[in-house]
C-alpha cells in the first residue's frame, strides 16, 4: 500500500496514526509527512542529492548564478565620476570620458531638456532625480534628441538613455584596447553582489550548517578561529561515523597553517590579496601535510612579512620538515633563521659584479669566525646599525587619525609626529596595513593631491594642513613593460642621451637627442624595435625570447653605436651597474647625483638597463625612493613605506636607513610598516598594534619610542625589542671603548 500510494503521490506519503487505544476520550491522531525527494514539507522545493561539487563556487552547481560565484559585481562608482561638483553639464562635469565627440553633448541636452533643466546649472545643484536619471539612465523612458546635420538642416530622433555609468562599464567590458581599459579602470569599483551578499554560494548550499555554521561562515573565519571551531565541534556517534575522518583531515590543515604563522589569514582570503611570503608559507603547509622524506625544499626568504613571534614558528616548521627526513635549503637574511641553520652558505662579499664568490661556508660559528664575512661581522656585533643615543623630540605639531575602522581596525585613534621616522609594528595581521595602506595613505593623497583612491572609513584626520607632498612608495614595479629600467624611471636617461648628443660625433652627424632612444625609430635597431630580443609565439607553451639578430641585443642601429663617450656606447652605458656608472660619469654633477642616490638605497649592483619587470618588489621600492631623494627638499613631505628591508641584508639595511634618516633630518616625515628590529630599535616612534592578527587585533597596544614599547608586557613586539637594545647599547659601549 505503501509502495502504490508513493508512486501515485510522486514520492509523497502521508500516514496517519491513529491514538492509542487507552487514549483519553478525544485525543487526536498524528499525521506523519514522509518523502522519496530531498524536499521542504511546507513549500515542496527540492534538491539533489548533495555532492562535494555543490559547496563550490567554481562550479556551476553551487555558484551564485546572479554573480557567477564571484560575490561581487564591478560597476561605475559614481563619486569617481563626479570630479568637480561645480560643474555644469554644458561645462563638462564628465570629464574627457566621452572625447571629443559630439554625440553624447547632444544627448545630455536632450536629458536637461527633457527634464526642464538647464545644461548650465552646477551638478551638485541639479535635483536628486536628474543626477540619477544620468547616472544610471531613464528605463524606458525615450527622449527627444534634436541634432544638426551636415547640411546645416535640423532634425530630431527619439532614443532611450542608458546612463553615464552603464555606457561606460559597457565600454569598459567590450574594449580590446589597454589603454582606454586602463583608462576607465579607476572609476570601477567592486560591489558585493545583492543576491548571495559575498557569500559566492546558492541559497540551497548556505542552508547546509554544520555546527550551526554554513560553509561560507566557516571560511570567514581566521585559520586559528577555524581550527577552535572544529576542535570544539561536537558530532554523535552517527555523526562520528560519516565525518569522523574528514574532520580530522581538516583539523591537520588547519594545524600546519597555523604552524607557519598564517593563522590571522581567513579561509576565504583571495590568493591575489597574499604576499609572496604568505603564498610561499601555503605552499610549505600543503608540503608538510604531505609528508614525504627525502625532497630537497628550496625557499627563498620565508620570512618575509613575518613577525619575529611567527618567525620563531616558522623556523621550528623548517626543522620539523629536516627532522622527518628532508633537505632544506633557504635564501634568508633573517638573523634568527642563519642562526638556527646547520649549514650556512655566505655569498659576496659585494652584490653585483663585486660578488658572486663564495665568502665563507659552515655552521654559523664558523661564518662568524670569518674575517671576510660581512655577515658574520654582523652576528659577531663587529658592525651593527647602532640606536641613536636620543630620539628626536620635534615640536611642530602631529598627524592624528580618529575612528579608524578599516578591516579588523576597531575604532583605532593613532598620532604621527611630523619631523620623525615613525614606524608601525605588530605581529602578522594586526592591523598596520589596514591603518596606513589602506586609510591613511588614501586619505591624504586624496586631500592633498586631489585623487581618488577608495579610503577606509575613518572619522576624521587632522594636520594635513602642515603636509605640502605625499610620497607613497610601495613595492608595485616601476613600469608594466622590458622598456622600462632604473635610468628612465628616475630621469637619467634624459641626462645620458643629451651627454651622447652633446658628443662631437653626434655634432658632425647631426644627431638629437632623440637619436640615442630605443623606443622610438631614428637611432633604435627596427629589426627588434628597440627591445633587443625578439619574442617568439610558441602558442600552446610559453613565448620565449632570443637575442635580435641583427643588433646582437644590443637595441641600437650600427650607425648609433659608431657614436661614442670616452670609448663606451649608449648600449654599453645601459648595460654598466650603478657602481660602475658612479665611478665612469664622477666628473658630470647631475649624472652623479642621481646615480648617487641609486647607489645610497643600495641599489649598486643594478644595471642602468634592467627591465623593470625583472625587479623585485623591494628594489623597485628603492627605485622610487631614489627618485625621491634627488628632488628638491621642501621639509613638509610625508613619506610612507611599506616594508622596506624586504629582500636586504644588513649591510643593505644600514644604507637604506641612513636614506630615511637624510630625509627626516630635511624636515621630512617618514612613515614605515616593518619588522625588521634594526629598523624598529632606530626609530623615533613606534605604533605597536595587535595584540593578535585577525580579530584579535585591530588596536593600538602601545604608541612611544622604542624604549617605552619595550617596557610594555602587552606587546610582543617590546618583548623582542627589549633584549636586542639591551645587548646592541652594550656593544655599542664595547666598541666605543675600543
Amino acid at each position: 500500500s505503501v509502495e502504490q500510494a508513493t508512486a501515485l503521490a510522486h514520492g509523497n506519503v502521508n500516514v496517519y496514526m491513529l491514538p492509542d487505544h487507552d487514549a483519553p476520550e478525544g485525543t487526536e491522531g498524528e499525521l506523519l509527512e514522509y518523502s522519496l525527494a530531498l524536499a521542504c514539507p511546507e513549500h515542496g522545493h527540492s534538491i539533489d542529492d548533495l555532492q562535494p561539487r555543490d559547496f563550490s563556487f567554481n562550479a556551476p552547481y553551487g555558484a551564485c548564478p546572479e554573480c557567477d560565484g564571484l560575490g561581487f559585481k564591478k560597476t561605475v562608482d559614481a563619486e569617481a565620476l563626479i570630479e568637480d561638483p561645480s560643474k555644469s553639464i554644458a561645462d563638462g562635469v564628465f570629464g574627457s570620458l566621452f572625447g571629443n565627440s559630439n554625440y553624447y553633448p547632444q544627448i545630455f541636452a536632450a536629458v536637461c531638456k527633457h527634464f526642464k533643466v538647464s545644461a548650465d546649472t552646477p551638478w551638485g545643484d541639479l535635483p536628486p532625480r536628474v543626477r540619477r536619471a544620468f547616472l544610471d539612465g531613464m528605463g524606458d523612458t525615450k527622449i527627444s534628441v534634436d541634432y544638426q546635420k551636415l547640411d546645416g538642416r535640423r532634425s530630431q530622433w527619439d532614443t532611450k538613455f542608458s546612463g553615464v555609468r552603464n555606457i561606460l562599464y559597457e565600454r569598459y567590458t567590450e574594449t580590446t584596447n589597454e589603454n582606454t581599459k586602463a583608462r576607465l579602470e579607476k572609476y570601477i569599483r567592486e560591489e558585493p553582489c545583492s543576491t548571495c551578499h559575498g557569500a559566492r554560494l546558492r541559497s540551497e548550499m548556505l542552508a547546509v550548517t554544520v555546527g550551526g555554521k554554513s560553509i561560507y561562515e566557516v571560511c570567514c573565519l581566521s585559520c586559528r578561529e577555524s581550527l577552535e571551531f572544529f576542535e570544539g565541534l561536537e558530532l554523535t556517534e552517527r555523526q562520528q561515523f560519516i565525518g569522523g575522518r574528514i574532520v580530522k583531515e581538516i583539523l591537520e590543515r588547519l594545524r600546519f597553517l597555523v604552524d607557519v604563522g598564517l593563522d590571522y589569514l581567513t579561509l576565504d582570503r583571495a590568493s591575489a590579496t597574499l604576499s609572496g611570503g604568505e603564498a610561499q608559507r601555503i605552499r610549505l603547509a600543503t608540503q608538510i601535510g604531505a609528508g614525504l622524506m627525502g625532497v630537497l625544499y628550496i625557499l627563498d626568504e620565508p620570512s618575509i612579512g613575518l613577525h619575529q613571534r611567527d618567525n620563531e614558528r616558522l623556523i621550528k616548521t623548517l626543522e620539523r620538515l629536516r627532522d622527518i627526513g628532508n633537505t632544506v635549503i633557504v635564501v634568508e637574511h633573517d638573523e634568527d633563521t642563519i642562526r638556527a641553520a646547520d649549514y650556512v652558505i655566505d655569498m659576496g662579499p659585494g652584490a653585483g659584479v663585486n660578488g658572486g664568490h663564495v665568502v665563507a661556508a659552515g655552521t654559523p660559528a664558523d661564518i662568524m669566525a670569518c674575517p671576510e664575512s660581512m655577515t658574520g661581522a654582523y652576528l659577531t656585533g663587529k658592525r651593527m646599525i647602532r640606536v641613536p643615543d636620543e630620539r628626536r623630540k620635534p615640536g611642530r605639531g602631529c598627524l592624528k587619525i580618529t575612528g579608524a575602522r578599516a578591516n579588523n581596525l576597531k575604532n583605532v585613534t593613532a598620532k604621527i609626529e611630523f619631523g620623525t621616522l615613525t614606524v608601525v609594528t605588530g605581529v602578522s595581521g594586526s592591523g598596520k596595513s589596514s591603518l596606513v595602506t589602506d586609510t591613511i595613505a588614501p586619505a591624504l593623497t586624496n586631500a592633498i593631491h586631489r585623487s581618488t583612491r577608495p579610503v577606509g572609513p575613518y572619522k576624521k584626520i587632522e594636520g594635513i594642513e602642515c603636509i605640502d607632498k605625499v610620497i607613497d612608495i610601495d613595492q608595485s614595479p616601476i613600469g608594466r613593460t622590458p622598456r622600462s629600467n632604473p635610468a628612465t624611471y628616475i630621469g637619467l636617461w634624459d641626462d645620458l642621451r643629451a651627454l651622447f648628443a652633446s658628443t662631437p660625433e653626434s655634432k658632425a652627424r647631426g644627431y638629437s637627442p632623440g637619436r640615442f632612444s630605443f623606443n622610438v625609430s631614428g637611432g633604435r635597431c627596427e629589426a627588434c624595435k628597440g627591445d633587443g630580443q625578439i619574442k617568439i609565439e610558441m602558442h600552446f607553451l610559453p613565448d620565449i625570447y632570443v637575442p635580435c639578430e641583427v643588433c646582437g641585443g644590443k637595441r641600437y642601429n650600427r650607425e648609433t653605436l659608431e657614436v661614442t663617450y670616452r670609448g663606451k656606447t649608449i648600449s654599453d652605458v645601459l648595460d654598466m651597474s650603478v657602481t660602475e656608472a658612479l665611478a665612469f660619469f664622477g666628473n658630470i654633477p647631475q649624472i652623479k647625483r642621481k646615480l648617487q642616490t641609486l647607489y645610497d638605497v643600495g641599489l649598486g649592483y643594478v644595471s642602468l638597463g634592467q627591465p623593470a619587470t625583472t625587479l623585485s618588489g623591494g628594489e623597485a621600492q628603492r627605485v622610487k625612493l631614489a627618485k625621491e631623494l634627488h628632488r628638491r627638499q621642501t621639509g613638509k613631505t610625508f613619506y610612507i613605506l611599506d616594508e622596506p628591508t624586504t629582500g636586504l641584508h644588513f649591510e643593505d639595511v644600514r644604507q637604506l636607513l641612513d636614506v630615511l634618516q637624510r630625509l627626516v633630518d630635511a624636515g621630512n616625515t617618514v612613515l614605515v610598516i616593518e619588522h625588521n628590529l634594526d629598523v624598529i630599535k632606530v626609530a623615533d616612534r613606534l605604533i605597536d598594534m595587535g595584540p593578535e592578527g585577525g580579530n584579535g587585533g585591530g588596536t593600538v597596544v602601545v604608541s612611544g619610542t622604542p624604549e617605552q614599547v619595550a617596557d610594555c608586557p602587552q606587546s610582543y613586539t617590546g618583548k623582542f625589542l627589549a633584549p636586542l637594545l639591551r645587548r646592541d647599547r652594550e656593544r655599542q659601549a664595547q666598541l666605543d671603548a675600543q
